[in-house]
């Protein structure tokens, strides 16, 4: 699955790059705003991308980052976009990619809506329509977590279908269980936690009231505490888990993870295809489809449950 994982990706590129190969871009500017922080494993895979697809090219690149997962009031988001309009003014860029949702919510919609100025948009959860979206000047990867096929993954350890989920209280958490409802139709009891305690609690008191527990991000809230959190999730997982980032694979049974390096190869090709002159709205707004496979022996042990050999010799990891 691996080889499949990597050459996809190689193909997403080479949607883009065409147009651009062997050309120079010296003296073009691209500026990328990530909603996060650097060091959080979401947001350093997007980078990843981005840097990769503009590798080479000339261009210059810019980050700036809005540290909106570690600091989560409206009146912090609000100023940080306003340092970020301001860091776009002085920097003068020909393209601008967003990561994430919070920079579209509080960035591109309320100060460069159907602006002149060129927004490439990735990993927006689910549905770019509630900012308003599309715009005459963006294009973009929208963000869909793949839960039908984590579920179905997990549906043979479990002794019925109620469906979890534990995550921190944040913007991006809640719409995934609103969309799990509204896109897939699945019902979802949720425990959003205020910190890493509260979030123990919750996991423990799901293990009781569901029968499968999708374990999201973290946020890189708690990477200081990886350690002891994931020896609390083996000595307590009593039920399936399952996770959609690799990040969080440690600490669920199995995970089918989004990539999020697909998302930054994907926005820098499309920066690269305005540079060549394509109008934004010309480019089709399209989902993520990459997926990795990962296999936890650990809590699979844990939890007494035999993980099939072909599951076992498809994944593109197992942490043993």
């Amino acid at each position: 699955m691996k080889n499949i994982v990597i050459t996809a990706i190689c193909l997403v590129m080479a949607c883009f790059v065409g147009p651009a190969f062997g050309k120079s871009y010296n003296g073009k500017k691209v500026m990328f705003i990530d909603s996060y922080h650097e060091g959080y494993a979401w947001s350093d895979g997007i980078t990843r991308g981005v840097k990769t697809a503009l590798d080479g090219s000339g261009v210059e690149l810019k980050v700036v980052r809005l540290d909106t997962k570690r600091n989560t009031s409206d009146d912090f988001k609000k100023e940080a976009a306003l340092k970020a309009k301001a860091e776009i003014e002085a920097f003068k860029p020909d393209v601008v990619i967003a990561a994430d949702d919070n920079a579209a919510k509080f960035l591109i919609e309320p100060y460069f809506k159907n602006d002149k100025l060129p927004f490439v948009f990735c990993g927006l959860n689910w549905d770019a329509a509630v900012y308003g979206m599309p715009y005459s000047n963006t294009t973009g990867m929208v963000e869909v977590t793949p839960i039908p096929q984590l579920i179905d993954q997990l549906k043979p350890y479990a002794k019925g279908s109620r469906l979890g989920m534990i995550a921190p209280d944040l913007l991006t958490a809640r719409k995934e269980a609103e969309n799990y409802k509204k896109v897939f139709g699945y019902d979802v009891t949720a425990y959003y936690a205020k910190d890493l305690e509260d979030w123990k609690k919750g996991f423990l008191e799901l293990q009781g009231q569901v029968d499968m527990l999708i374990v999201d991000s973290d946020g890189g809230l708690y990477n200081d505490k990886a350690d002891e959190l994931r020896a609390f999730v083996e000595s307590n997982t009593k039920i399936p888990t399952g996770s959609a980032y690799d990040f969080m694979a440690p600490l669920a049974l199995i995970s089918y993870a989004k990539v999020a390096e697909e998302q930054g190869l994907w926005s820098g090709g499309a920066a690269l295809e305005i540079l060549d002159g394509a109008a934004p709205n010309t480019i089709a707004i399209v989902q993520n489809k990459e997926g990795s496979l990962i296999i936890n022996a650990r809590i699979a042990k844990a939890l007494g449950v035999n993980i099939a050999y072909e599951l076992i010799a498809s994944a593109d990891k197992v942490i043993e």
